[in-house]
């Protein structure tokens, strides 16, 4: 984009400003890094906002509900302290002063200490689940401890509801154990309260273990974020090991190993194989595997792992393609062995866009799965979710689909430029998106091949979690008249473009260590209408409701969301190709109304908003057991939900933009996929849909053919 480049222009110009040696260690990194993302942001920003006493305790409140939400370290007596600041991180900010985080970060470290110290001591005595109490877990309106004696009895009150959880499931195992074979011996509650006491142990164990791995800089990442955040939602600090986890999950791929590691018990361990990697193609390790050493090609000696964070170990077993690591192993029976691994792409296919045949007796239809938008950045002729969704249109018209299903549910957007390319698949040519920029420039996106891929039906699936480029496509589709959309009552809202910065490009000259990068908001885009689809998303023309339609989740219920707003209509004329395009829709309203799931699923959303709003538990085994037994027995109503069967028969087809054949592995995964679509009533219904649309065609041009005669 052209506003892309002007960032990319000013960032090249001002690196002359900052032009500064540091290293990563130097305490005046922490001021330099907010120097210049204070400058990003000023002059980048679609909307800069002012900083002020309001822009300061805004970024007070959210700073320490990030460091403290739970009210778990900070004690009453350390937020008056931190109050001085309240009105002055602002001031902070201008002069690249950072006292309000030095005060919040040692007092933090110094509570953490502290509950460290006195949580074993409360897992040292049995609980009394027979004492009557209860707990509110409302933590938004939670005060904090006025003493360590009352941290301590909030902890040990924590401890208890999870030790009861884990209690009431053990004492219901023991009582299937023993209906299941008479002469099992049953554990004694005492027994069964002791072991959900070690298992909050361990668990805590592993809380501080990981709690101890964060350095300074990662506390000092949450406090940059809670003052970038006060632009809005989605712009956001991107740590150096964020920034790659950011562009491995928009590509789908990445280079290493093909294994996803976590730490425990000071041992970093295999917690999955990834299909298709270097060890699942080799076979060389196993889940479970403790990884000790790393040694890299070039070395001689291997580097001990056991106590490294884990991030900073993974930097060393990652590496480019085609070259060699020596991981030193422990193998789950207790063997140790050198491994060598050729690093290679690794693939997440999860990711990726795929298809599935769906069988009816009135003939065949196509559904396409997209999770995201993918793309490659640094290269775009590589796979990416534009190219990857037109080779399965091209792979369901050879099968002579009568219609395509579009699914974009939960998929939180990605490229711009992927969702600008696949919705021209589906139209000759014309506008798809305005893009309005950073500084007022306005900008229609068109479609230019006149091509089409696809000229069929076409229904595209939405719900409460399909945000951003999914919104483009489906708003451009929609405005076109060239398709149908069902899903929930309106899409996620995010009508926002967020461009990244590379802040290493902002410094000139030394070392200075990785400064991360920033994901700012440069733009907001419009429908063709001229609407923005920001806060009000995109409506559905079939309204189908989920169990979500009445959880706050989307753009209208984030902090700082950016307004509403519309400009001029771009040129364009609606489609005529989905003949009887209102008749269809009125036939699935009226099928909907007399869907007793749908009533069911309206009644179910209701009672999830019910539970999500009740924070108060029982803590005595009687009560809490009781509760639950009548909430598990209200929510068998909803069984039924579980129990449909669609009536078509589904088949899932190999991915279409992937050379290689599918392994075991990812069969088996295809497999389950596409039980759980028999399941979904959702996918049902916009089958009926297109069988709606693909009679009308038949009959109009029926109809269309005689007149000519």
């Amino acid at each position: 984009m052209k506003n892309y480049i002007w960032i990319l222009s000013f960032i090249l110009v001002s690196g002359f400003v900052f032009g500064i040696t540091l290293k990563d260690e130097d305490p005046n990194k922490d001021k330099l890094l907010l120097e210049i993302i204070s400058y990003v942001l000023d002059r980048g920003h679609y909307d800069p906002k002012e900083i002020n006493d309001d822009f300061s305790e805004n970024v007070f409140m959210n700073y320490l509900e990030n460091l403290d939400g739970q009210r778990r370290f900070f004690l009453n007596a350390d937020i008056r302290s931190f109050e001085t600041y309240r009105y002055k991180v602002d001031d902070e900010l201008k002069n690249a002063q950072i006292n309000f985080f030095n005060l919040t970060y040692n007092k933090l470290v110094e509570r953490m200490k502290q509950v460290e110290e006195f949580y074993k001591e409360l897992l040292e005595r049995p609980f009394d689940f027979n004492k009557k109490e209860e707990i509110n877990l409302d933590y938004e309106n939670a005060s904090y401890a006025k003493s360590i004696p009352e941290l301590k009895m909030i902890w040990r009150k924590r401890f208890k509801l999870n030790a009861l959880e884990t209690f009431t499931t053990k004492k219901e195992e023991e009582i299937q154990k023993k209906e299941q074979d008479e002469t099992y011996e049953i554990l004694s509650d005492e027994k069964l309260e002791e072991i959900s006491r070690g298992d909050i142990l361990e668990n805590m164990t592993y809380f501080f273990e990981n709690y101890n791995d964060l350095g300074r800089k990662d506390w000092f990442s949450i406090y940059i974020n809670s003052i970038v955040v006060q632009f809005d939602p989605h712009t956001y600090y991107l740590a150096p090991r964020d920034k790659d986890n950011f562009d491995m999950s928009i590509s789908g791929k990445f280079e290493g190993i093909g294994a996803r590691l976590n730490k425990r018990n000071q041992q970093i361990k295999v917690v999955e194989i990834i299909s298709g990697g270097p060890v699942w193609r080799d076979n060389l390790l196993e889940i479970g595997d403790a990884i000790l050493k790393v040694r890299q090609a070039d070395e001689e000696e291997a580097i001990d792992i056991s106590g490294m964070v884990i991030d900073d170990a993974v930097k060393l077993i990652k590496g480019p393609k085609g070259t060699q690591v020596f991981l030193t192993i422990k193998r789950v029976e207790g063997n140790i062995e050198e491994v060598a691994i050729t690093r290679d792409v690794v693939e997440l296919e999860e990711t990726y866009a795929k298809s599935t045949l769906i069988k009816d007796d009135s003939g065949d239809y196509g559904l396409i799965e997209l999770p995201k938008f993918y793309i490659n950045f640094d290269n775009y002729n590589e796979r990416n979710a534009a190219t990857d969704v037109k080779k399965e249109l091209e792979q369901l018209k050879r099968k002579n689909v009568k219609g395509i299903i579009l699914d974009l549910r939960n998929n939180g957007g990605g490229s711009l430029k992927t969702v600008v390319d696949m919705t021209g698949y589906f139209i000759d040519e014309g506008p798809v998106v305005q893009v309005k920029s950073t500084g007022g420039r306005k900008e229609v996106l068109n479609d230019e091949d006149p091509s089409v891929v696809w000229d069929g039906p076409l229904v595209i699936l939405v719900n409460e979690f399909s945000a951003s480029a999914s919104e483009i496509i489906a708003a451009a589709l929609q405005d076109y008249k060239r398709a149908i959309i069902l899903g929930s009552k309106q899409t996620f809202g995010k009508g926002t473009v967020q461009n990244i910065v590379d802040l290493n490009r902002m410094i000139t000259g030394g070392t200075y260590g990785d400064l991360g990068a920033i994901k700012i908001t440069t733009d907001k885009f419009y429908r063709i209408n001229g609407k923005s689809t920001q806060l009000e998303g995109v409506k559905s023309d079939v309204v189908f409701p989920d169990r979500y339609a009445y959880v706050e989740m989307g753009e209208k219920d984030q902090d700082n969301p950016l307004a509403w707003d519309r400009i001029t209509p771009a040129p364009y004329k609606p489609y005529n190709t989905l003949t009887n395009y209102e008749y269809t829709l009125e036939r699935s309203k009226k099928r909907l109304e007399a869907n007793p799931i749908l009533q069911l699923i309206d009644e179910q959303a209701l009672w999830v908003k019910k539970q999500q709003d009740d924070f108060s538990y029982f803590l005595d085994y009687e009560s809490y057991k009781s509760e639950r037994d009548s909430k598990r027995e209200y929510a068998k109503r909803f069984k039924k939900l579980s129990e449909y069967n669609a009536p078509f028969e589904f088949e899932w087809l190999p991915e279409a933009g992937s050379n290689v054949a599918p392994n075991e592995d990812i069969i088996e995964k295809r497999e389950r996929a596409v039980k759980s679509l028999k399941k979904d009533v959702y996918i049902s219904e916009a089958v009926e849909i297109l069988k709606d649309l693909t009679t009308s065609i038949q009959v109009d041009r029926t109809v269309a053919q005689k007149l000519k005669e």
